[in-house]
């Protein structure tokens, strides 16, 4: 619903945009009375959007609508040439800052620029209005255009000075513990040892198609990673001839801050002909997964990265299978790890089954389990309590970067996994000689707020709590100018605000997208725990993740710890969203980075 509201409202704005200027040169009631409307349907939205969440319609009801319902009820009121032209400039006004959105701080700036800038289009319309019905030449010309295009300019002179102000400033400096020493034990063999060599080469895919990209040992997904709870992993990671340097970051995995792989906050890239040593201690098992952070918008498409598996004591399934939902570069549609066409497994009747499900691509892919039904055992490695039975073909929302453990038992007839919208992404588990089942299509959709038992309200005080607001719209981010899905709260990295945190904080988020775009976002070092979608508690199993999938129109509150020192990254895992700025970091107190990085970390 509130997804809806979202593009009904941009559909208001573009309309109000194209109705608005008509009014200015052509005052009358039957063009007041179109553009009052509008505005009114605006308000409507706006006040149906806060039934989802405050932070939906805040910046809606306190300064868009405002500066246009006042002007044009005004120009209903007393209707005249001077009213149309105020009326029309707050229209323009409202939808000017609907496309360049603006945090809480700026609400008073905003608002203050804005009615100036309305007084003074009342105060030259009168004299204009007089001299132009006395036939004056000068009058003539665009003066009440020029004066509304102040605004914009204000605006992006503003916002370019203060973003290339934080690309110096956007350093963690001067706390008294280094980053650098928050490493991985260090004093003792580890139990289980890899070495990943990246390298650049071609990676063949099922149909026999060739793709330019970077393996890891040779191979794309790179080998699976496995080792067991509390066991201390070594992973020296190699670079053969990635110019742009690579690092790895265990995604879901809360390891130490060092060894968190992010170039230019937690470490350096490392270069062609160069080796780092990660090592950690894994606390929970589940299924988890390492890429590059290192321009991870073109290098993880490409292939630079695998599956990391933490067991408890023992195996969980007789048959067990890790699949990664991924767009290689230069192809349509998702794939299953390089099967780019439909594949088969071998699988016996009453073989239990574990599908580990982990989505490497850019966006949301739902992925549905056809001919059996199945549980939902955890998600972003987290069990989840009292799991019960879905009907087959349900379909799995996987946020970008999002992973869920899939049980069931094999039944007599085959069983198959799709990805919807990718009629070749297919893997069909059965007997040799079995006919090929049909891939589900369309169906109900899992959804994690209501599935299990045993969720609870936390109890207890909060030391912080931090609204972000996604937006789409117009904004600088490292000396680009561009319109982007991937503003927080006005901002793009690197001038995005901090959260500061101290160590042992209880911390709560909200977080609501008012942008048409899903963006999954990933808190390093940390996992979250969802506490509520649009103001409805979760009535399952508690849900612990690390991804979190925010889609248009969706408010969370959402909880963490903070129990892992150090700085860290905050952001999209649509790492194109990344790219263009929606970055951010968690930073705790008495913490500093010795790295620097002139570039996204992204």
């Amino acid at each position: 619903m509130y997804g809806i509201l979202i593009f009904v409202d941009l559909t208001l704005a573009v309309v109000a945009l194209a109705v608005a200027p008509v009014y200015g040169f052509r005052p009358g009631r039957t063009w007041a009375r179109v553009v009052a409307a509008v505005v009114a349907s605006r308000l409507a939205v706006a006040v149906a959007l806060m039934t989802g969440s405050v932070l939906l319609a805040d910046s809606r009801l306190t300064v868009q609508v405002p500066l246009a319902v006042l002007p044009v009820a005004w120009a209903l009121w007393r209707p005249g040439r001077t009213a149309a032209h105020v009326a029309t400039a707050g229209v323009l006004l409202s939808v000017w800052w609907l496309l360049v959105p603006f945090g809480p701080r700026d609400v008073t700036a905003v608002l203050a620029g804005s009615v100036a800038v309305l007084v003074l289009v009342a105060a030259l319309s009168v004299p204009l209005t007089r001299r132009r019905a006395a036939g004056s030449r000068p009058a003539a010309l665009p003066w009440l255009a020029t004066v509304a295009l102040l605004v914009p300019a204000v605006t992006l002179v503003v916002a370019e000075r203060a973003n290339a102000a934080a690309e110096g400033a956007h350093r963690h400096a001067g706390g008294q513990q280094s980053v650098d020493r928050l490493t991985g034990p260090r004093d003792r063999a580890a139990d289980v040892r890899f070495t990943l060599t990246a390298a650049r080469g071609a990676i063949t895919l099922a149909s026999g198609r060739t793709v330019e990209g970077i393996t890891v040992n040779g191979a794309a997904p790179g080998p699976q990673l496995r080792a067991r709870k509390g066991q201390l992993v070594e992973v020296t990671l190699v670079n053969t001839d990635v110019a742009e340097g690579v690092t790895l970051h265990w995604h879901g995995v809360d390891v130490p801050n060092a060894e968190d792989g992010v170039p230019g906050v937690t470490q350096d890239a490392v270069p062609p002909g160069q080796r780092h040593v990660y090592r950690f201690v894994p606390t929970r098992a589940g299924t988890y997964w390492y890429h590059t952070h290192r321009d991870g918008s073109r290098n993880v498409a490409k292939g630079l990265f695998g599956a990391l598996i933490i067991d408890e004591a023992a195996p969980v399934a007789a048959l067990e299978r890790t699949l990664f939902t991924h767009v290689w570069p230069g192809t349509e549609g998702a794939a299953l790890d390089v099967a780019d066409r439909p594949a088969r497994q071998d699988a016996a009747p009453g073989t239990t089954v574990l599908l580990r499900l982990v989505n490497s691509s850019e966006d949301r892919q739902t992925i549905r389990v056809g001919g059996v039904p199945f549980r939902v055992a955890a998600l972003d490695g987290n069990a989840i309590q009292g799991a019960t039975e879905l009907r087959a073909g349900t379909g799995l929302p996987l946020a970008a970067g999002g992973r869920y453990d899939v049980a069931f038992t094999m039944p007599a007839e085959a069983v198959i996994v799709a990805v919807d919208g990718s009629p070749d992404a297919t893997l069909t588990l059965a007997l040799p000689g079995a006919r090929d089942p049909v891939a589900p299509a369309g169906g109900a959709l899992f959804d994690p707020l209501a599935y299990g038992s045993g969720a609870d309200r936390p109890d207890g005080a909060y030391q912080r709590t931090f609204d972000l607001r996604l937006d789409d719209g117009f904004g600088f981010s490292q000396g680009r100018f561009s319109y982007v899905s991937s503003l927080i709260n006005g901002r793009l990295y690197p001038a995005v605000p901090t959260l500061d945190v101290s160590l042992g904080d209880r911390v709560r988020v909200r977080i609501a997208s008012r942008s048409v775009a899903d963006h999954p976002f990933h808190l390093h070092g940390h996992r979250i725990r969802v506490l509520s979608r649009n103001g409805v508690p979760v009535s399952g199993s508690p849900w612990w993740t690390d991804t979190l999938n925010v889609g248009t129109g969706e408010a969370y509150e959402v909880e963490f710890v903070a129990d892992n020192p150090g700085i860290w990254m905050d952001h999209c895992h649509n790492f194109s969203h990344g790219a263009n700025g929606m970055i951010m970091h968690l930073a705790y107190a008495g913490v500093s980075s010795p790295y620097s990085s002139d570039h996204s970390p992204e």
